[in-house]
C-alpha cells in the first residue's frame, strides 16, 4: 500500500487499481481516472489551506478541530498536483499543530473533547493523525522527519487506550474500531485486532431496511458509513460494506431536491436541523464503483456539481485511496417518483418528481415518554416541500392537562393514505388503599407522567380524562389532505405550519410576535418565486397557543420552530381537513 499511494503522490497518475476497493478482490481492474474529481477536490483543498493558515493557532480548536487542519495543510504539501505541493511555508504551521497533538494527550493517551479522557472522541483525532503519519511516511521528505516522529509516538500512546477504553454511543464502537484499524496497520498490535473484533461481534446496529440504529444522517454519513468501509479495507471484513451499501440505498428516499436529507426521524441532534448530502461524496464514489449501482454515481455528480461543502476533506481519502478516483459506472437516474415506507422508524417518504412529503409517526415518547438526548422526540409529524417552497413542518398541540405536542403512536400506511394516532391518558388520583397510607404522611416520590410528587401515586386508584386524535394524510393529485379527528373532552387546540424563511405569505393575519401568523378562514399561500403551497381552510379567530407540554415549559424551554409560522385553530372533539396544494 505505501508504494501506491507513493506512486499516487507523485500526481502522474492516469489510471488507478480500482479492484483495492473490495479488501478480496481477486485482481485489481485498472480504469481511468476522474480528472474532473480530482481537480476539483485538488482545488478545494488549496482554497481550505490558506483559512487554516490564517488561524492554525486559534486557542479555542478541538483537538479534533487542531487535527483535521493538520490533514487539509498535509494533503497540499504531499500531493503532487496542489501548488502547495512541498511548500516549505506549511512547515511551521505543521509543526505547530503536531506539537498541539502531542502536548494535549493525556498520559494515559487520550484527549478532552468535552468528555474528559475520551476514547471515542481521540478516535475521531487519531484518525487523521494515522493518515497524517502515513502521507508523510509515504512522502518520505527530509523536513518532515521530525513531525513523523512526534505523530508516530502520538499514535503508538492512544491506541492502547483505545484498545482497552469504552464508549457512550452507538456509532462510536465503530469510530474507535476504526481508529485501532489504521493504529494496527502503521504499527501492528493484537490487542489493536482483538478490541476491534469485540466491537463487531456486537452486531452493526443496521435495521433491514438499511436504517442505523441512531436514524442520523449525520452520523451515518460522518461516522457509521466510513468508518466501517475502513474496517472492512484494513481489516478484510468485507461482509461490512453491505451494511453501508444498503443505508446509500435508503438514503436516496431522503434526498431533497436541492441537496438536503430529511432528517425527521433522527434520535441525535439533527432531528431538529438541517442536513447536506455532500458528506456521503466518497462513500457514494466507493459503492457505485463496488456495486456498479448507477444511481450512486448519479448522487456522486449531483454533489460535484453543487460543490457545496468542504470538499476539500475528501482530497486526503482519494489519496489515501486511489481507486476512489476511478471514471464512474454509468450515471443511472435516482428515484424521484415513489411512495417509500420505512417500517423500522415508521416514517414514509412520497415523492413526485420536485414535490417531496414527509410522514412521521415513529417518536420513541410512547415507549419512553421523556425528553433526552438519544430519543427520538421531534413532534414534526408532516413536511412537504414543492421546489423552494418548503414547509418544514406540521406540529399540532392540543390545550389537554400541558401533556404538549401530538406524537403518534406508529405510522399505517394503505395505499396513499398514511394513518397517525395517539392516546393520551392524564389520571386523576383518588385516596389511598389503606394498607399503603402513612400516618406520618411521608410517600414515596413518584411520576404522575407529566411531574413529580410524594404522592406515592403508583399504588392510588385512578380516574382518567382521555384523548384521542387520529391524523390521516391522503395524497391527492395536487397535494395532500390531512383530516385531524379528535375524541374526548371539550378543549381547544392548535395546527402550526412552518414555512422556510425567504418567501411571502398570503391570505394570513400578522399576531403579536414577529413571525406568527394566523389562518382565520379562507386559503392562504406561501410563494418562493414561481413555486407555491396553498393551505386552509382556516378554522374560526380564536387565539390558541402551541403548548409544548410541562416538561419544556417548567424549565422555560420551547419548541418553537424557526421560520415563518402559521396557526390554524379548532376544538375539541370533531373534525378539521387541512388542504395542502402545489398547483
Amino acid at each position: 500500500m505505501p508504494m501506491l499511494r507513493r506512486t499516487f503522490l507523485t500526481g502522474s497518475l492516469t489510471t488507478v487499481a480500482v479492484g483495492a476497493l473490495h479488501p478480496t478482490a481477486a485482481r485489481a481492474e485498472v480504469a481511468a481516472v476522474d480528472e474532473d474529481f480530482l481537480t476539483l477536490l485538488t482545488n478545494a483543498n488549496q482554497t481550505q489551506i490558506p483559512l487554516v493558515l490564517a488561524n492554525y493557532q486559534n486557542a479555542g480548536d478541538s483537538i479534533r478541530t487542531v487535527a483535521r487542519k493538520a490533514r487539509r495543510l498535509i494533503s497540499g504539501y504531499v500531493w503532487g498536483r496542489s501548488s502547495y505541493h512541498h511548500d516549505t511555508s506549511l512547515l511551521e504551521p505543521l509543526g505547530w499543530l503536531v506539537e498541539q497533538l502531542a502536548a494535549r494527550q493525556h498520559d494515559d493517551g487520550l484527549y478532552d473533547v468535552g468528555n474528559l479522557h475520551s476514547p471515542p472522541d481521540s478516535s475521531f483525532a487519531i484518525q487523521d493523525v494515522c493518515v497524517l503519519y502515513a502521507f508523510l511516511d509515504a512522502d518520505d521528505s527530509a523536513e518532515t522527519s521530525p513531525l513523523r516522529t512526534t505523530l508516530a509516538s502520538v499514535i503508538r500512546k492512544a491506541a492502547p487506550a483505545l484498545a482497552a477504553g469504552g464508549v457512550h454511543t452507538p456509532n462510536h464502537r465503530w469510530e474507535v474500531s476504526a481508529a485501532l484499524a489504521r493504529a494496527h496497520h502503521l504499527f501492528p498490535d493484537r490487542r489493536y485486532t482483538a478490541r476491534i473484533d469485540d466491537w463487531l461481534d456486537e452486531g452493526i446496529d443496521a435495521t433491514p431496511d438499511g436504517i442505523y440504529s441512531e436514524r442520523s444522517s449525520t452520523y451515518a454519513a460522518e461516522v457509521t458509513n466510513p468508518c466501517l468501509l475502513t474496517i472492512a479495507w484494513l481489516r478484510d471484513k468485507p461482509a461490512l460494506v453491505d451494511y453501508v451499501r444498503r443505508n446509500l440505498q435508503a438514503t436516496l428516499y431522503f434526498l431533497e431536491p436541492n441537496g438536503e436529507v430529511d432528517t425527521t426521524a433522527s434520535r441525535r441532534q439533527d432531528q431538529k436541523g438541517l442536513r447536506e448530502v455532500w458528506w456521503y461524496l466518497t462513500q457514494y464514489r466507493e459503492l457505485a464503483l463496488h456495486t456498479g449501482d448507477g444511481r450512486f454515481t448519479t448522487v456522486a455528480k449531483s454533489i460535484e456539481s453543487r460543490g457545496t461543502g468542504e470538499l476539500g476533506d475528501f482530497l486526503a481519502e482519494v489519496l489515501e485511496r486511489p481507486a476512489l478516483a476511478a471514471v464512474l459506472p454509468a450515471a443511472r437516474a435516482v428515484p424521484t417518483d415513489f411512495v417509500q415506507h420505512f417500517p423500522s422508524q415508521a416514517s414514509a417518504r412520497v415523492r413526485r418528481g420536485a414535490r417531496t412529503a414527509t410522514v412521521f409517526g415513529g417518536t420513541d415518547f410512547h415507549d419512553i415518554p421523556m425528553i433526552s438526548s438519544g430519543l427520538s422526540t421531534n413532534p414534526t409529524f408532516f413536511k412537504l416541500r414543492n421546489g423552494a417552497a418548503i414547509l418544514d413542518s406540521v406540529r399540532l398541540s392540543p390545550q389537554f392537562f400541558s401533556t404538549g405536542h401530538f406524537r403518534s403512536d406508529g405510522l399505517q400506511v394503505s395505499g396513499k393514505t398514511f394513518k397517525l394516532s395517539s392516546e393520551v391518558k392524564v389520571p386523576y388520583h383518588l385516596p389511598l388503599p389503606k394498607r399503603y397510607r402513612r400516618a406520618d404522611g411521608r410517600y414515596a416520590l413518584t411520576p404522575d407522567g407529566r411531574f413529580y410528587a410524594s404522592m406515592d401515586f403508583g399504588h392510588r386508584p385512578k380516574q382518567y380524562r382521555t384523548l384521542r386524535t387520529e391524523i390521516a394524510v391522503t395524497e391527492v393529485s395536487d397535494g395532500f389532505d390531512l383530516t385531524f379527528d379528535f375524541a374526548g373532552d371539550e378543549t381547544a387546540y392548535a395546527i402550526e405550519l412552518c414555512f422556510r424563511p425567504g418567501g411571502t405569505l398570503a391570505g394570513v393575519d400578522a399576531l403579536d410576535a414577529s413571525g406568527n401568523y394566523q389562518l382565520v378562514s379562507g386559503t392562504g399561500s406561501y410563494t418562493v418565486g414561481a413555486d407555491r403551497i396553498e393551505f386552509g381552510p382556516g378554522n374560526g379567530a380564536a387565539r390558541v397557543a402551541m403548548d409544548p407540554g410541562e416538561r419544556y415549559t417548567y424549565l422555560g424551554g420551547s419548541l418553537t420552530p424557526d421560520g415563518l409560522r402559521v396557526y390554524l385553530t379548532g376544538r375539541i372533539p370533531g373534525r378539521q381537513v387541512l388542504k395542502l396544494r402545489t398547483s
